[in-house]
Formats: structure tokens, C-alpha cells, sequence
């Protein structure tokens, strides 16, 4: 029954994942080619995660594969990983592959225990913040090869950071010849013929590596930016620029074919033909290996503890942010197709798809919107189509890798640009004069981290932030609606709840209510004692009002029972009502309700309250 099913729109699914693919073509080479494993890896990452990501997932319409804000990640990963390698690619990319192995894991993880379903919780202003600074860190890096400077090749540029090679390859032969930084002079001799042997060639080596590390990243870019100003190459700019002409324009034209495909193989056929009559000369992206890729089976031959372990809290983040990314287009997916998605089940489809495509050194990816929305409009229902995405991508590889080879890597920057552009979370960034301060903090706290320090504490300050925002918020909100009343302060019946107007006006002197409307929580904790004092001394009951308080933590229980026995001490009867749910589990689990509040005063509403009164005021109080 369920192959039945799962067949039962074969020729929409193939359709849809038919253009799905198409769409991604394009994207999946991009991105490769931004990450810094070469457009190969975007394409490997593109099939296997597209494929078993639907094969394994909760979305029947998804189609995943590698998306701006996970390549923005995977590059800050891939950058630190090759510096801390010296940029020796046989040690690096098995750490790189293994972390993005790991992470996928942790995705299937996070499915595994449930946390799909709290993914919904994370506050926008992060959400916003982050996206926002994913789009200024791809349009930041992609202004270099849109000019078509890059500075490891400008002789003039590399030039500058001969001396600091030299230095660093003298102070690595000075550490070689020395115990806990004791130098010994009897191998002087020595020490400064082997100094004197390092080829220039190696010195070179090195100072473009130590030229690659000043100019990457967005600090990098902007450092060099008015260097590659200077060093404009116009046919690269060219390119670039009519490569985001086409996209744009094309789409005034008609949305049934995607632009960015259009502008893809239209900019890069002119190119190649006009290079092969002499007329241009273009740079072209790195070689795609043909054929089946291989698996990495040095992720675990090289694998070791030590290597991984300062990677593991990015790992996770990039399984948090693939989890986030991939579950809101669910949501999408969810509301053009009336479906309900799985949201456990996907995190499982996305982490198993990451962790394959690790195998095969393809670059982690998540649900895409753009190619899942492309997906549903051209007729797709069902897991098929994104497997058939994947499939198509794959026949593309095999039969068409050496063609691709030939797209120029302007053009990519151009598609990148627009992008960047497009990632940008403009109803977030139209909506800050109406926002709160303090959500403008976060937001803004969050895209500058993001884009000058570090995408994984950006995210994490920006979520502690708006936890302690939030529980100063609900402390202020139910300390202000939580108040202790005197029965003689009510004058207006908009200071009494509904039911309290059964309470007779004589017994004002000896009754007073405690309003509390809000949880009763930690970040509450000080006003509720605050309140309790200001219950005069000779008052003989006080009624605790909990109809309205929806949770109690620890911190707000022991607060209520220091409370409890302070007003004992004084001779204060206290009385509470609509105890429930909850609340009601944490009191009777601690003895405090029933314990220090009796049994016989607990209500379930306030009438019956008033009516335990009528019968225990004396006569002299009730007249008072």
C-alpha cells in the first residue's frame, strides 16, 4: 500500500524534481565554489543530500541540498580548518569532512530525541539577525571575484608578506633547535645553514598562504577591498554583471523557467565562444572530476579525537541551523500543499543526507525554499520528486562534467550576488522602527557578530540575550499584574476579578487577595516576596489567587513556601484559589499545598472561598 502511494503521482514527481534539479544546478556550483572545496563538492552535496534526505525525511515535498546560510557556515569551518592545517589540503579535508560528518549526525540525533518540534521557539530577531548577516557575508566575499581580483595571484599583493614568511620559517627551525624554549647555541651553526637552504620557492608558497588568510572572509574583503578596486579585470566584471542583469530581468519576462539556470547557461555560452575566437579570455571554474565521485574513506583511516574537538560546538550549530533551515521550509511546504510534515523524521532524512554526502566530500546543505516551492509548482507530491532531483543532478555530473568546467567563475559570483541579496531578511530589517528596543538589540547585536566575529556565538549570544529579555519581560509583566489587595482598595470593580464581587465589603480589615497572573518563575521570584511584605500585621487571612498562574519552577515554589511561613509566623491564614494542573503537582509533590496551606483551605473557585469564610470570621470581624 504504501509503494502504491508513494508512486501514485510519478509523472508530477518526475517533473517536479525534474526542474527542482535544475534549479539547484546552478546554486549547488555556487555554493561549492564559495565554500572553498571547489563546485564539485556543492554538487556532491546537491545529489546525495537531495536524495536521501527525501528518501529518509518528514517532508514528501522537500528538496534539499546546500543553502546560503549552511555554505556561509561551512566556509568559516573550512577557512579555520585549512589555517590550522597551513593549508595542506590532505590533512585538512578529512578534519573538514569528518566535522561535516559529525554534524549530520548530530542531526539525526536531534530527531532522534524530539527536538524537531521546539525548533519553532527560536526567537526571530536571531532568526533575522543571523539570515540578514548571511546575505552581507556573501555579498561581501563575492565582490572579489566579481571584479576578478584574487589576491593569492596579484604578484604585487602577495609580495608584501615575503618578509613574515621568511620569519615564520626561521622561528620554525629556531623552535626545532630548542627545549622548552631554551635555545641551544652549540647548534647555531647548524640553525642558520638550514635557514639559509629554505628555497625561495618555499618562502613564496608561504606567503601566499599567509596573503590567502589576510584577504579571506569579510574582514579580509574589506581590507583588500580598495585593491581590487584597483585591479579590476573588466571581463570578469562583465560577466558578472549581465549574469545578475539576466537574472533579474528574465524573470519580468516569465517565471516558468528559473533565471538564474538562464542567465547561467546564456552568460557562459557567450563567454566560451567568444574565448574560443580569441576574443575574450575568462577565467573558468576549477576542473569537476567526471564520473561517480569516490568516498573519503580517510574521514575514518585519518580520523582522531584531537583533530575534530575544536569543531565540535560549530558542528552542532550547523546541525542546529540545518535543522532550523530545513523544518521553516517544511512550514512552507506544509501551507502550499495542505500537508502536515513530520518534523522528527526530517531532522533524521537531513542528517542521514548530510552525513552520506560528507562521505562522498560533498558540503552540508539543508531544505531549500526556493527549489522545494519550484518542486510543488511543477507537479510534485511525493519523496520521489526530490530523489529524482538528486538523480538528475547525478546524470549531469557523469555525462556533463567536463562542459561545466568551461562555466566561467564570474558568472557563479554574479549568481552568488543575487543570492546574497535575496537571503536578506527584509520584513525583519522594514520592521525595526516599530520593534522594541530591546529586540532591535538583539537583532542587530546578532548581524554584526555575525559578520565580523563568529556565525556560531552570534547565534548563541543573541539566544541568551533574548532568553534573559524574555524572563525580564514576564518578571515585569506578572509582577505588574500580580498585586496584593486590600478588600477596601477595590472602588472600582475593574480592580476585582468577575467572581470576586460575592465577597461581602465587611471584611475588608481582615481579608486580603494576592493576585497572581503569570507563571511563577526565577525572574519573579524577588517582586513576589516584595508583595507578600506588604501585608499588614494584623491580618488574619489572605487569599492567594492561582486560577491565572500556568507553571511554578523550583525557584518559584521555594519562594512561595519562604512566603508561606513568613505569613504563618505572623499569624496569617493563608487561602488558595484555583490551584491546578501543574502548579498544582509541583505544591502537593513538596508538602506545601496540601502541607503549610491545609487541606480545608484549598478552593477550587472563590465562591466556595467566601462561603469558608462566612463560616470562620467571627461575627465582630465580619461587621468590622
Amino acid at each position: 500500500m504504501e509503494s502504491k502511494g508513494l508512486f501514485r503521482n510519478i509523472k508530477g514527481d518526475f517533473f517536479g524534481g525534474l526542474t527542482a534539479g535544475i534549479v539547484a544546478l546552478p546554486l549547488a556550483l555556487a555554493f561549492g565554489l564559495q565554500s572553498g572545496m571547489g563546485p564539485e563538492a556543492g554538487l556532491y552535496g546537491a545529489i546525495f543530500i537531495a536524495f536521501f534526505a527525501s528518501l529518509f525525511g518528514g517532508t514528501d515535498t522537500q528538496i534539499s541540498g546546500p543553502t546560503a546560510p549552511m555554505t556561509a557556515v561551512s566556509m568559516v569551518v573550512i577557512a579555520s580548518i585549512f589555517q590550522d592545517f597551513n593549508g595542506d589540503l590532505s590533512k585538512a579535508i578529512p578534519v573538514i569532512l569528518s566535522v561535516f560528518m559529525i554534524a549530520g549526525l548530530m542531526l539525526v540525533l536531534l530527531g532522534i530525541i524530539g527536538v524537531g518540534k521546539y525548533i519553532r521557539y527560536m526567537p526571530y530577531p536571531v532568526v533575522s539577525g543571523f539570515m540578514t548577516a548571511i546575505g552581507v557575508i556573501i555579498l561581501v566575499t563575492q565582490i572579489q571575484p566579481m571584479l576578478g581580483y584574487y589576491p593569492k595571484e596579484d604578484s604585487s599583493f602577495v609580495d608584501g608578506f615575503v618578509d613574515k614568511a621568511e620569519q615564520l620559517y626561521a622561528g620554525q627551525v629556531l623552535n626545532k633547535n630548542s627545549v622548552d624554549g631554551i635555545y641551544d647555541v652549540s647548534l647555531l651553526e647548524s640553525t642558520i645553514t638550514s635557514i639559509k637552504n629554505v628555497s625561495s620557492s618555499e618562502i613564496r608558497d608561504e606567503a601566499v598562504k599567509l596573503a590567502g588568510s589576510y584577504s579571506s572572509g569579510v574582514l579580509g574583503a574589506l581590507k583588500t577591498m580598495m585593491t581590487a578596486l584597483q585591479n579590476i579585470n573588466l571581463t570578469e566584471l562583465i560577466l558578472a554583471l549581465f549574469t545578475i542583469f539576466i537574472i533579474y530581468g528574465f524573470k519580468r519576462i516569465t517565471t516558468s523557467i528559473p533565471s538564474t539556470l538562464v542567465a547561467l547557461l546564456t552568460v557562459s555560452g557567450v563567454a566560451y565562444i567568444l574565448q574560443t575566437q580569441g576574443i575574450i579570455s575568462y577565467r573558468p571554474i576549477p576542473e569537476i572530476p567526471s564520473g561517480f565521485p569516490d568516498p573519503r574513506f580517510d574521514i575514518f583511516t585519518h580520523f582522531s579525537i584531537g583533530s575534530v574537538t575544536p569543531y565540535l560546538l560549530t558542528a552542532f550549530t550547523l546541525a542546529l541551523l540545518g535543522a532550523i533551515d530545513s523544518l521553516l521550509t517544511s512550514l512552507v511546504a506544509d501551507n502550499l500543499t495542505k500537508t502536515k510534515h513530520k518534523p522528527n523524521k526530517e531532522l533524521v532524512g537531513q542528517g542521514i543526507g548530510n552525513s552520506i554526502a560528507a562521505f562522498f566530500g560533498g558540503i552540508p546543505g539543508a531544505g531549500a525554499t526556493i527549489r522545494t516551492v519550484v518542486n510543488i509548482q511543477s507537479g510534485g507530491k511525493t519523496k520521489i520528486s526530490g530523489m529524482a532531483a538528486g538523480v538528475l543532478l547525478l546524470i549531469i555530473l557523469l555525462l556533463l562534467g567536463p562542459i561545466a568546467s568551461q562555466i566561467p567563475a564570474a558568472v557563479l559570483a554574479g549568481i552568488l550576488i543575487t543570492v546574497g541579496i535575496g537571503v536578506m531578511d527584509y520584513k525583519g530589517l522594514r520592521a525595526l522602527p516599530t520593534m522594541p528596543k530591546s529586540e532591535i538589540a538583539v537583532l542587530i547585536i546578532v548581524l554584526l557578530l555575525s559578520v565580523f566575529w563568529n556565525l556560531v556565538f552570534a547565534v548563541m549570544i543573541g539566544m541568551i540575550l533574548s532568553t534573559f529579555i524574555f524572563m525580564k519581560q514576564m518578571a515585569d509583566n506578572t509582577s505588574k499584574e500580580s498585586e496584593i489587595r486590600e478588600l477596601k482598595s477595590h472602588t472600582e470593580d475593574s480592580e476585582l476579578w468577575v467572581d470576586e464581587n460575592v465577597l461581602p465589603e465587611t471584611y475588608k480589615d481582615n481579608v486580603f487577595i494576592k493576585h497572581l497572573n503569570g507563571p511563577l518563575f526565577f525572574g519573579f521570584t524577588s517582586e513576589f516576596q516584595d508583595l507578600v511584605t506588604q501585608v499588614p500585621q494584623d491580618t488574619r487571612f489572605l487569599i492567594v489567587r492561582m486560577d491565572r498562574v500556568p507553571y511554578v519552577d523550583q525557584s518559584g515554589l521555594f519562594a512561595l513556601e519562604d512566603a508561606l511561613l513568613d505569613l504563618e509566623s505572623r499569624n496569617v491564614e493563608t487561602l488558595m484559589v484555583g490551584l491546578d494542573g501543574q502548579p498544582k503537582q509541583m505544591l502537593d509533590r513538596f508538602s506545601l499545598a496540601p502541607g503549610l496551606v491545609q487541606e480545608g483551605h484549598l478552593f477550587k473557585s472563590f465562591k466556595q472561598c467566601v462561603e469558608w469564610l462566612s463560616e470562620n470570621l467571627t461575627e465582630s470581624e465580619k461587621a468590622n
